[in-house]
Protein backbone atom coordinates (compact mmCIF):
# COMPACT_ATOMS: atom_id res chain seq x y z
CA UNK A 1 0.00 0.00 0.00
CA UNK A 2 1.67 3.35 -1.11
CA UNK A 3 1.62 5.98 1.74
CA UNK A 4 -1.29 8.33 0.86
CA UNK A 5 -4.12 9.76 1.94
CA UNK A 6 -6.90 11.14 -0.50
CA UNK A 7 -9.65 11.73 1.13
CA UNK A 8 -11.23 12.54 4.84
CA UNK A 9 -14.77 11.97 5.31
CA UNK A 10 -17.08 13.90 7.90
CA UNK A 11 -20.09 12.67 8.61
CA UNK A 12 -21.79 15.58 9.55
CA UNK A 13 -25.73 16.03 10.92
CA UNK A 14 -27.11 19.18 8.78
CA UNK A 15 -25.24 18.85 5.34
CA UNK A 16 -26.53 22.46 4.76
CA UNK A 17 -25.47 23.85 8.08
CA UNK A 18 -21.76 22.06 7.48
CA UNK A 19 -21.78 23.52 3.73
CA UNK A 20 -22.38 26.72 5.20
CA UNK A 21 -19.94 27.02 7.63
CA UNK A 22 -16.64 25.42 5.35
CA UNK A 23 -17.90 27.56 2.40
CA UNK A 24 -19.46 30.59 3.24
CA UNK A 25 -17.37 30.85 6.86
CA UNK A 26 -14.57 29.76 5.89
CA UNK A 27 -13.83 30.65 2.13
CA UNK A 28 -13.35 27.32 0.86
CA UNK A 29 -15.49 26.49 -2.56
CA UNK A 30 -16.66 23.20 -3.44
CA UNK A 31 -15.79 21.14 -5.98
CA UNK A 32 -18.20 20.72 -8.83
CA UNK A 33 -17.51 16.93 -8.41
CA UNK A 34 -20.02 17.71 -5.28
CA UNK A 35 -23.47 16.86 -6.03
CA UNK A 36 -26.28 15.44 -3.86
CA UNK A 37 -26.01 14.30 -0.17
CA UNK A 38 -22.00 14.64 -0.73
CA UNK A 39 -19.66 17.92 -0.90
CA UNK A 40 -15.77 17.87 -2.07
CA UNK A 41 -13.27 20.45 -0.67
CA UNK A 42 -9.76 20.26 -2.14
CA UNK A 43 -7.69 20.99 0.41
CA UNK A 44 -3.59 20.92 -0.84
CA UNK A 45 -3.26 17.22 -1.63
CA UNK A 46 -6.27 15.77 0.16
CA UNK A 47 -10.09 16.01 -0.28
CA UNK A 48 -12.29 16.79 2.49
CA UNK A 49 -15.94 15.16 1.89
CA UNK A 50 -18.89 16.32 3.94
CA UNK A 51 -21.70 13.43 4.38
CA UNK A 52 -24.75 12.79 5.78
CA UNK A 53 -23.63 10.75 9.08
CA UNK A 54 -26.54 8.43 9.00
CA UNK A 55 -25.87 7.97 5.18
CA UNK A 56 -21.83 7.33 6.16
CA UNK A 57 -22.66 5.11 9.30
CA UNK A 58 -25.03 2.90 7.09
CA UNK A 59 -22.52 2.98 4.06
CA UNK A 60 -19.54 1.26 6.98
CA UNK A 61 -22.57 -1.06 8.35
CA UNK A 62 -22.05 0.90 11.81
CA UNK A 63 -23.59 2.42 13.94
CA UNK A 64 -24.47 6.67 13.80
CA UNK A 65 -24.67 7.10 17.40
CA UNK A 66 -21.53 8.04 19.41
CA UNK A 67 -19.58 10.86 21.35
CA UNK A 68 -16.91 12.25 22.98
CA UNK A 69 -13.72 12.45 21.55
CA UNK A 70 -13.17 10.42 18.36
CA UNK A 71 -9.95 9.63 18.89
CA UNK A 72 -8.50 12.18 16.21
CA UNK A 73 -8.42 15.39 15.45
CA UNK A 74 -8.01 17.52 11.92
CA UNK A 75 -5.01 19.66 11.60
CA UNK A 76 -4.44 23.43 9.73
CA UNK A 77 -0.91 24.38 10.01
CA UNK A 78 0.04 28.07 9.25
CA UNK A 79 3.63 30.10 8.63
CA UNK A 80 3.41 31.76 12.09
CA UNK A 81 2.31 32.41 15.30
CA UNK A 82 -0.64 35.62 14.32
CA UNK A 83 -1.46 33.04 11.35
CA UNK A 84 -3.09 30.66 14.02
CA UNK A 85 -4.86 33.72 16.31
CA UNK A 86 -6.57 35.14 13.00
CA UNK A 87 -7.80 31.76 12.07
CA UNK A 88 -9.36 30.73 15.33
CA UNK A 89 -10.56 33.76 15.59
CA UNK A 90 -12.22 33.67 11.58
CA UNK A 91 -13.85 29.74 12.68
CA UNK A 92 -15.37 31.45 15.79
CA UNK A 93 -16.58 34.04 14.26
CA UNK A 94 -18.55 31.70 11.97
CA UNK A 95 -19.86 29.20 14.44
CA UNK A 96 -17.13 27.12 15.62
CA UNK A 97 -16.76 26.84 19.09
CA UNK A 98 -13.02 27.24 20.93
CA UNK A 99 -12.03 24.25 22.41
CA UNK A 100 -8.65 25.26 23.50
CA UNK A 101 -6.89 29.15 23.13
CA UNK A 102 -3.83 28.89 21.42
CA UNK A 103 -0.77 28.78 23.48
CA UNK A 104 3.07 27.53 23.49
CA UNK A 105 2.73 24.15 23.67
CA UNK A 106 5.31 21.36 24.86
CA UNK A 107 6.80 20.52 21.26
CA UNK A 108 8.11 23.79 20.51
CA UNK A 109 5.05 25.33 18.33
CA UNK A 110 2.00 27.43 19.42
CA UNK A 111 -1.54 26.08 18.70
CA UNK A 112 -5.36 25.87 19.20
CA UNK A 113 -8.50 23.97 19.05
CA UNK A 114 -11.77 24.70 17.75
CA UNK A 115 -14.75 22.07 16.95
CA UNK A 116 -16.35 22.72 14.08
CA UNK A 117 -20.67 22.40 13.96
CA UNK A 118 -20.58 18.94 14.43
CA UNK A 119 -18.34 18.94 16.69
CA UNK A 120 -15.13 17.74 15.06
CA UNK A 121 -11.81 19.37 16.31
CA UNK A 122 -9.75 20.85 14.28
CA UNK A 123 -6.10 22.20 15.36
CA UNK A 124 -4.50 25.17 14.51
CA UNK A 125 -1.25 25.21 14.51
CA UNK A 126 1.91 26.70 13.74
CA UNK A 127 5.05 24.35 14.08
CA UNK A 128 8.57 25.70 13.63
CA UNK A 129 9.81 22.88 12.80
CA UNK A 130 7.94 22.37 9.18
CA UNK A 131 7.81 24.29 6.59
CA UNK A 132 4.76 24.18 4.11
CA UNK A 133 4.82 24.55 0.11
CA UNK A 134 3.22 26.87 -2.29
CA UNK A 135 -0.18 24.79 -1.79
CA UNK A 136 0.36 24.55 2.13
CA UNK A 137 0.99 20.94 2.05
CA UNK A 138 4.09 20.02 4.80
CA UNK A 139 7.35 19.53 3.57
CA UNK A 140 8.58 16.77 6.16
CA UNK A 141 12.25 14.77 5.77
CA UNK A 142 12.25 11.94 4.23
CA UNK A 143 12.18 8.58 5.58
CA UNK A 144 15.96 8.25 4.42
CA UNK A 145 17.04 11.47 6.41
CA UNK A 146 15.79 10.08 9.83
Amino acid sequence: MKPQLNIITLGVTSLQRSLQFYSDGLGWRPSSASQGDIVFFKLGTVVLALYPREKLAEDARVSPFGQGFSGFTLAYNTTSKEEVDEILKLAESVGATIAKQAENVFWGGYSGYFTDPDGYLWEVAWNPFFELSEDGSLVLPSPESL
